[in-house]
């Protein structure tokens, strides 16, 4: 059995600082990271984001998409909160990509504090008719291996992607990439509008570094209770 540890993010989707603090203060020492999206970011502010983050490692999912100079300027004005993880959007090319991690090293001069770039392929909310819809003839397993070799190649530390792909990223790519899936949904969990999802022992299992749950802890009547249910069943695949 692999010693193989996969991580927890806690995926803290409000536009409320009141209630993100809440859930921050509850899940102290219970999740491994938490993760800060556009919702937040959008309405409490960057200030927000660094004095939530302030005693947890956070991944800032902003995803960011445009012109290589305009990515990599708003990474470098985003280098003071710190994140340990930060994504962008893998279809924004190589060159968008390698901007990106070029003026991270710039900002994080000690390789061990830089955030890590991760690279975001489909989203799981999109199935292979979504991705036809919008000129992609592809299916989503098809079309995440070859933006993810791309981004690697590039200068990605790694990747966004469902729990279903990881065999194949593996296969493709080999253990250095970081593997970071959402759409994790504990046994008897709504699966919302998510489309590709695993629970968590089946992601570990299949070699993800880190998975994302937000809902089934955030709307859970005890939130710590509910992410340390999924620490111990994480823990229980490498014990």
């Amino acid at each position: 059995m692999s010693l193989h540890r996969t991580r927890l993010i806690a995926a803290l989707d409000t536009p409320s600082y009141d209630q993100a603090s809440h859930w921050a203060s509850e899940l102290e020492g219970r999740v491994d990271a938490i993760k800060l999206g556009l919702e937040f970011t959008y309405a409490c502010g960057l200030d927000a984001v660094k004095k939530l983050s302030a005693r947890q490692e956070l991944f800032l999912d902003l995803k960011l998409h445009d012109i290589p100079n305009t990515v990599a300027s708003g990474l470098k004005a985003l280098t003071p909160i710190h994140p340990a993880l930060m994504t962008i959007h893998a279809l924004g090319g190589p060159e968008m990509i390698s901007r990106s991690r070029a003026v991270l090293e710039e900002s994080f001069r000690e390789q061990a504090k830089r955030p890590r770039l991760l690279a975001v392929t489909v989203l799981t909310s999109m199935s292979e008719k979504c991705l036809a819809e919008v000129g992609i003839n592809a299916t989503p397993l098809e079309e995440v291996v070859r933006l993810g070799r791309m981004a690697i190649r590039a200068g990605a530390d790694g990747l966004v992607c469902s729990a279903h792909e990881l065999v194949a990223l593996r296969e493709a790519l080999g253990d250095g990439p970081e593997l970071i899936v959402p759409g994790i949904r504990p046994a008897g969990s709504s699966t919302d509008d998510q489309k590709r999802i695993m629970t968590p022992s089946q992601a570990a299992q299949a070699g993800a570094d880190w998975i994302v749950v937000g809902r089934p802890i955030t709307r859970a009547e005890n939130p710590a209770a509910a992410a340390q249910a999924i620490q111990d069943e994480l823990r229980a695949v490498t014990a």
